[in-house]
């Protein structure tokens, strides 16, 4: 990429958020974005391969508040013609002027345009395409039964990611021959490029600005030096995980470039609802089935948990719906302390009765003297 690039390029509208987009936001669109152009979701699609790496590209330098700072700067330097008349040089009488000089290559002692792009380019433009660069994030989800998650499992993850060809080492060379020291750039991956009066120092187009050439390309990577890998990994579902929650395993993701640390893989935790048992926050729920006569009468019921059963006490004249809350038998903190059951009451009404009970049901109905919508026909009135 070159300095003009660099400040022309908009990564702002590239992840689709406002220039003072937080660094949650900036993350949460680049997650989404790459999550939907990844090439593993779009083979052969050369459209969202180049979109895949325009956003990663942005997502690079918005993450890193330092980069971020001095690209902020660099663009409004040149939005404001802080060149010191724009195209035509300082009195905008056409002296043409090598942008290098200001990245620092003129031997000036000076900050200037230097330090602002020197991070980005690498000791003020020399040697830009061998600068390591991180690898990138990765995406991945697993899902997990609904007791388990409460539990906390280790599950394997299965996946494709790029990394170091195993024939080449990395090189880009066929076995056998190693690359060359480029002769255009003379190894230092940059080379100048004079357009309108300007002087760009980008990378070099013929070692693709790393430097070195290479004359017989690996016949695994084609020359990359990276290939698709299979790998599983172990991952660790901490106890009480809720669905929909992301993990982050730190340098698990796509392998680094040049030296370059590798990103991060996220994984976003999905859990199987339950046939017995909801959640609610920290709190486990349950619907109880009792009897008329329980419920009327009072009655010791047990109650089913994830680890055992405890014994609740149904008062007399309970109604159907109400809950009950049983302390420290709900969803396991990351203190060690837990959530409450809930468990919420209702009335179970037979189907089918036999002969019998439907004989003792009628005698109680004429023996109850009480009518349940009485207060209804008062408010009517």
């Amino acid at each position: 990429m070159s300095a003009r690039d660099y400040v022309e390029k908009d990564y702002y509208a590239a992840l689709g958020v406002a220039k003072g987009a937080s660094q949650a936001e900036v993350k949460k669109a680049y997650r989404k974005l790459a999550n939907e152009l990844h090439p593993d979701k779009n083979p052969g699609n050369a459209a969202a391969e180049e979109r895949f790496k325009e956003v990663s590209e942005a997502y690079d330098v918005l993450s890193d508040e330092a980069r971020r700072k001095e690209y902020d700067e660099a663009r409004s330097l040149f939005a404001s013609g802080g060149l010191g008349g724009g195209r035509g040089g300082p009195a905008g009488g056409g002296m043409p002027f090598d942008l290098g000089d200001l990245l620092g290559r003129g031997g000036s002692s000076g900050g200037g345009f230097g330090d602002v792009f020197g991070g980005l380019f690498g000791n003020g433009g020399r040697g830009a395409g061998r600068t390591p660069r991180r690898g990138s994030d990765l995406e991945a989800s697993v899902t997990v039964p609904f007791l388990e998650a409460l539990r906390g499992i280790t599950v394997p993850l299965r996946l494709t990611v790029n990394g170091p060809c195993a024939t080449c080492r990395g090189s880009g060379a066929a076995p056998g021959t190693t690359p060359r020291t480029c002769g255009v750039c003379g190894g230092q991956g940059v080379a100048s490029r004079n357009q309108g009066g300007f002087a760009f120092a980008e990378p070099c187009t013929a070692c693709r600005g790393t430097g070195k050439v290479v004359d017989t390309p690996c016949p695994t990577c084609r020359g990359a030096g990276q290939s698709a890998q299979e790998r599983t990994l172990k991952v660790r579902i901490p106890a009480g995980i809720n669905d929909g929650q992301r993990l982050r395993l730190a340098g698990r993701g796509g392998a680094g470039e040049r030296g370059g640390t590798a990103g991060d893989l996220f994984v976003e935790v999905h859990v199987t609802p339950h046939a017995v048992f909801g959640r609610r926050d920290d709190a486990l729920t349950i619907t109880l089935p009792v009897t008329y006569p329980e419920a009327a009468l009072g009655a010791q019921v047990p109650v089913p948990t994830p680890d055992g059963s405890v014994t609740l006490k149904v008062p007399a004249g309970t109604t159907s719906g109400r809950t009950f809350r049983v302390r420290g038998r709900g969803v396991r903190r990351t203190d060690g302390t837990a959530g409450d059951l809930l468990v919420t009451v209702e009335v179970a009404v037979p189907q089918k009765l036999s002969g019998e009970a439907k004989a003792h049901l009628e005698a109680y109905a004429a023996a109850a003297a009480d009518d349940p919508r009485a207060h209804l026909s008062e408010v009517a009135l």
